[in-house]
């Protein structure tokens, strides 16, 4: 393997689904990410995808709006949800939220069907991701995108 080919070369050294969804996801307005909770915390291979697509994906990701979804048997929700918003904020990405965190419960097939509440929080997701994205296009058909600054990296050990 090669140190750095990722970010070096803008594509994912490992040619899988992470180089054939780059693309997509930078002619996509919007970007929603979901996993089952492993632990308090996402799924290993989502992790793994989702490190490796941010960090090999060099286009502006600015006002793409993102939205993450958890789903387990009763806890944990919280934290997956906050692991999986991380990747939006490092990336000047809007996040969209819902009347509750962005979680649905159920452990056998078809019990996140009966999860009502869950079912109305992903509804109301939707629609506020959906306004979200139109809102961003017509600010930006308007006022362009926000003005950048150049990056000013700080390390810790001088």
């Amino acid at each position: 393997m090669h140190v750095g080919h990722c970010f070096k070369h803008g594509e994912c050294v490992f040619d899988d689904l992470v180089n054939e969804v780059a693309p997509k996801f930078e002619e996509a307005d919007g970007l929603v990410i979901t996993t089952p909770v492993y632990y308090a915390s996402a799924n290993g291979t989502i992790i793994s995808f989702l490190d490796r697509l941010f960090y090999s994906t060099h286009f502006d990701k600015t006002m793409k709006v993102g939205a993450s979804v958890a789903v387990a048997r009763r806890g944990g929700l919280s934290s997956t949800f906050d692991e999986l918003n991380k990747y939006f904020t490092i990336s000047n990405m809007p996040i969209a939220s819902s009347q509750y965190w962005n979680s649905v419960h159920g452990r056998a097939p078809g019990d996140a069907a009966k999860d009502e509440e869950g079912l109305q929080t992903m509804r109301v997701l939707a629609r506020n991701m959906t306004f979200l994205m139109k809102s961003i296009a017509l600010g930006k058909e308007k006022y362009g995108l926000p003005e950048k600054e150049e990056w000013k990296p700080t390390h810790f050990i001088r």
